[in-house]
């Protein structure tokens, strides 16, 4: 399985968000996509869901860019206050209708997940998970990084509420050094 070779960035805050982030500088000359094909999906499930996906079944690559966009369209809308299209809501909440995985202790003792189709099912999963996230309280602490070349979403978890950046060790840590080399010159 190809999980082992393609690695997403993870810490968002939340399964959705960090899908969104599969999307990279969006609407921008840099903008680069992270699920191209079967195989990246299948990466991209086996690492954050826990079914494994063989690349064979995932011909629900475009079907995943669209659920994206809408959920980027929700999470934009509930962090920005302004109303969401009605069709994002829409392609969501179809996304959100489909079964979940089963889960299901195996004779050795260890939980398996099922699932009829893993990627309607994965993409089921972080459907509602962009549901829970948009209508609850923490839609106040989505933010965008700081990070000048940045800019992916995050759910700040932190105790203040005033968390800058998507990854203290990547974002945060170059505003560091910029900061510091400025100070210097």
């Amino acid at each position: 399985m190809a999980t082992s070779t393609i690695r997403f960035r993870q810490g968002a805050g939340r399964l959705c968000l960090d899908f969104i982030r599969t999307l990279r500088w969006p609407g921008t000359p840099s903008e680069a996509e992270e699920l191209p094909d079967a195989a990246a999906l299948a990466a991209w499930i086996g690492q954050f869901g826990p079914l494994e996906v063989s690349p064979s079944e995932s011909v629900g690559v475009a079907e995943a860019h669209a659920l994206r966009e809408a959920i980027r369209d929700l999470v934009d809308a509930a962090r920005t206050g302004r109303r969401h299209a009605t069709e994002s809501g829409a392609a969501v909440n179809r996304a959100a209708a489909h079964a979940t995985p089963i889960p299901a202790v195996d004779g050795t003792g260890r939980l398996r997940w099922h699932a009829d189709d893993p990627v309607a099912a994965s993409l089921s999963l972080i459907a509602r998970d962009a549901l829970d996230l948009v209508t609850s309280p923490a839609a106040a602490r989505l933010r965008a990084c700081a990070g000048p070349r940045c800019g992916a979403l995050f759910l700040d978890n932190s105790r203040p509420g005033t968390r800058r950046w998507c990854s203290m060790d990547v974002c945060g840590n170059q505003a560091k050094k910029t900061n510091l080399r400025r100070r210097e010159a």
